[in-house]
């Protein structure tokens, strides 16, 4: 059994869709649609940079939504034939129901066009941060949190895997979790480069915005179930999608938990489709399971030919 998944931010790079738009007219077809609903030459500044604009929450989202789906569509098949499930991490989500069937490309570009400029503007540049746990689980990742925290936002944003998790929150609170995350059993912190504290309270005037904009769109019933971040579950039902896209701008990321219940439900092989971050994620956490990174026209090429 195979299920599909989606990267999120922090998986963006300069040059990112060119080649692939050059080999296939259905990606090429993605990238224009997106340009056309953004009314931006997005795929521009993908295949061109520079950098620091293509880091930009609201630039980043839709373009690394834009290459999943253009990575999809190049592969020429109906999901339901392929995946017994999708997930998504974070952002991924929404690229994760496009390919479904929940939304169409361009209400999706829009809806995280606006997702990336909400979440920026929920919290000053420098009021927040965010910061990598390395060698520890949930657990501990939650009693450092914890500790840090001294009256302030501190909490756990995406449970990756057994030994990575990160943490988002008010600058000061982030900066004590890291000097004491060592001495409290962590491997090390890592500061990570974000302009914003995502998937943590702070996030709630960006989640009140994607409330308003969600309850305006089509969500249709996704053609197979789709693991939602903030329950680890597969959902089929559109309100419940809905509702828990909310959710997920201030809630938890349980990303070990849904590749855990995934593989538990049967999936031993898991398709990342345009991106190499999740995989290593996956491996940490179901290591007998097959994990496959579909990127380049190569990629989506030796992958049809699997799956044909």
């Amino acid at each position: 059994m195979r299920a599909f998944i989606f990267p999120g931010q922090g998986s963006q790079a300069v040059g990112m869709g060119g080649a692939l738009a050059d080999a296939s007219r259905a990606a090429r077809d993605v990238f224009d649609e997106v340009d056309e609903a953004l009314g931006q030459n997005l795929f521009r500044l993908m295949r061109e940079g520079p950098d620091e604009q293509l880091k930009l929450t609201e630039n980043a989202q839709p373009a690394i939504m834009a290459h999943s789906v253009a990575v999809f569509r190049t592969l020429g098949v109906s999901l339901s034939d392929v995946a017994r499930f999708v997930a998504g991490h974070s952002l991924g989500e929404y690229s994760a129901l496009c390919c479904a069937g929940s939304f169409d490309l361009a209400t999706t570009a829009k809806l995280l066009k606006l997702r990336g400029q909400a979440m920026q503007q929920a919290v000053p540049v420098g009021e927040g941060a965010m910061a990598a746990l390395l060698g520890a689980d949930l657990g501990l990742a939650q009693r450092i949190a914890e500790a840090a925290s001294e009256g302030e936002v501190c909490t756990v944003a995406n449970d990756n895997d057994p030994s990575q998790v990160v943490i988002s929150g008010q600058t000061s609170a982030i900066d004590r979790a890291i000097a004491i995350a060592k001495d409290m059993g962590a491997k090390r912190a890592v500061p990570l480069p974000v302009s914003a504290p995502f998937h943590c309270p702070l996030m709630q005037p960006a989640a009140e915005a994607m409330r308003d904009a969600l309850s305006y769109v089509v969500l249709d019933q996704p053609i197979v179930p789709v693991f939602a971040n903030v329950t680890a579950e597969p959902e089929t039902d559109p309100d419940t999608i809905r509702n828990h896209l909310v959710d997920q701008v201030t809630g938890m990321v349980r990303w070990r938990e849904s590749v855990a219940n995934m593989f538990e439900a049967g999936v031993h092989e898991f398709v990342e489709i345009g991106g190499k971050v999740l995989g290593p994620m996956v491996k940490r956490t179901a290591p007998e399971a097959k994990v496959t990174s579909v990127v380049t026209m190569d990629d989506v090429e030796a992958l049809a030919k699997e799956i044909a």
